[in-house]
């Protein structure tokens, strides 16, 4: 086989070691390496001579390790036999990674466990290249990028599920929220992966968290929406107002109810805990020398055991009038906790109710 004059190589797109094929070659003989490029001498296992970029004469002089092994003379262009591995010391931006399935974490603020899903692009570089190719290369002759991010990639997703899980607890920060603080978190997690990938002779330049996402049809996601809008409905209106507001809509809705049962009635309002605290926030007080103002609320009375209205204050007057109504009946209007008759409405016994209620 005849003896290689030149020795250089040019990596392509994606490659990050590469052996060069032929072993034969002669003191004189010109190695060339190429920006962003480290060459090796590899003789019997054993790394010996290092290049950076340049072009260097082989001789006994830039080649000491090899030639104590292979005994070289010093002159002449006497051949000998080594690999010669080209490493590429380039940064590589354009490596992505991406949860292949979702991440299941409870949402610290509204304790709701949620599937978690995250993406992002990184890079790297080779720092160290004699380490690299002792601890991943190995005999192998080429080695590229996307051989690189598989060895990497179930420790990079094992660390960043860490690092997203330990931020919700830390911060106490809702799923809903986290995108706000992506450059702290990604500036976080390449702190947290560079030591790991520098025991490889491999340092991490770029770290990016894109995004760290919810499937909007979830259901767990559905309920945490709810979750976050009741509590920012309650810190707009307040904690107290906000549990009247919704005692007044579960009376309303229970009034509407075509049952209309006092029994139904109270079991609504008991539902939701409101009732009885309703009654203890509302201090409705009138005065024992005159009625109130008549108001223009709406009325509904239980008429043969069945509710009926809305009424105004006049349809009242008129059912009073004509007997569908009397002192006993049953009336509610809005704002008040249970039904009473009409006899203990402020605004009606000036109406001439004056027939007493039925024997019990």
């Amino acid at each position: 086989m005849a003896l290689i004059n030149i020795v250089k190589h040019e990596h392509q797109l994606g490659e990050i070691v590469y052996k060069f094929p032929s072993c034969d070659m002669a003191l004189g003989s010109q190695l060339i390496v190429e920006p962003g490029q480290t060459a090796f001498f590899v003789k019997r296992g054993k790394i010996c001579d290092q290049f950076s970029e340049g072009g260097y004469t082989l001789s006994t002089y830039n080649i000491p390790l090899l030639s104590q092994l292979v005994n070289l003379p010093f002159g002449g262009e006497t051949p000998f036999q080594a690999e010669v591995w080209f490493v590429s010391m380039i940064n590589r931006l354009e490596m992505r990674w991406g949860t292949e399935t979702p991440i299941l974490l409870e949402d610290p603020k509204y304790k709701i466990l949620i599937p978690v899903r995250a993406y992002g692009q990184y890079g790297f570089k080779v720092s160290d290249a004699r380490l690299f190719l002792t601890k991943l290369v190995g005999n192998m002759s080429s080695f590229d990028d996307k051989l690189l991010a598989s060895y990497f990639r179930g420790l990079l997703l094992n660390r960043l599920t860490d690092i997203i899980s330990k931020r919700f607890v830390k911060e106490n920060e809702s799923i809903l929220e986290i995108n706000c603080n992506l450059a702290e978190i990604s500036k976080e997690a390449q702190e947290e992966l560079q030591p790991y990938y520098s025991s490889f002779g491999v340092e991490v330049v770029l770290f990016n968290i894109i995004s760290i996402n919810v499937p909007e049809d979830d259901p767990s996601v559905m309920e945490l929406k709810k979750a976050k809008n009741l509590a920012a409905r309650m810190k707009i209106v307040g904690k107290e107002n906000y549990q009247m507001e919704r005692s007044f809509d579960v009376l309303e809705k229970a009034a509407e109810n075509e049952n209309g049962s006092g029994a139904a009635f109270i079991q609504a309002g008991l539902g939701l805990g409101a009732s009885l605290q309703l009654g203890k926030q509302l201090s409705f007080t009138t005065s024992t020398d005159a009625p109130p103002p008549i108001p223009n609320d709406v009325y509904y009375v239980v008429i043969n055991r069945q509710q009926q209205g809305p009424f105004s204050y006049e349809r009242i007057i008129s059912l009073i009038k004509d007997g569908t109504v009397d002192y006993a009946t049953l009336g509610w209007k809005r704002g008040m906790p249970n039904w009473k008759p009409l006899c203990e409405f402020p605004e009606f016994p000036s109406t001439g109710l004056n027939v007493p209620p039925p024997l019990p």
